[in-house]
């Protein structure tokens, strides 16, 4: 009878071991698939109360407006340069791909990509609005934060300005 509750008692440490290993797997890779959302402030100055920033590498959304007269195209491949901007600040974006047809100037944008050195974000994906009033939600709440800050707001270059 000794025997077989040692037996119960090795089975029930296994198992536990055994969940206790799988939820830890399970954990480590959800952490390598998360995409943190950032506005472009965020990026620059660095996310809450502890102003954490974005590491070069790090799998991320950023979501914001993008400035007039800061989208390059490439004429030989595909490659796209572009701004994000919000209240007070603006991130440089790199796109290699067919851009969304809402995709313009003054518009409302998340890019889905990876940090790049300089503040530069290599994105994936591009999304746009899709209708004159649809901001994404994450856009609109971040930029509803970013305009109840100080009073040092950035204010991107007027649409028509002559640069190209």
């Amino acid at each position: 009878m000794n025997t077989r509750r040692k037996n119960r008692l090795y089975l029930a440490l296994i198992v536990l071991v055994g969940l206790g290993l799988a939820t830890t797997l399970v954990m480590y890779a959800l952490r390598s698939n998360i995409d943190l959302f950032y506005t472009p402030s965020e990026i620059l100055q660095g996310k809450g109360k502890d102003h954490e920033l974005p590491f070069v590498g790090q799998r991320l959304r950023i979501g914001g407006m993008v400035m007039p007269g800061s989208v390059k195209r490439d004429d030989k491949t595909l490659e796209v340069h572009f701004k994000i901007y919000d209240a007070r600040g603006a991130i440089a974006v790199t796109y290699y791909g067919i851009l969304p047809d809402l995709f313009r100037e003054g518009q409302g944008v998340v890019a889905q990509g990876v940090m790049q050195a300089d503040n530069v974000v290599m994105a994936k994906q591009v999304l746009a609005k899709h209708d004159e009033k649809y901001v994404p939600p994450e856009v609109e709440d971040a930029m509803k934060d970013n305009h109840t800050g100080p009073a040092s707001a950035y204010v991107p270059p007027a649409k028509g300005n002559g640069q190209s």
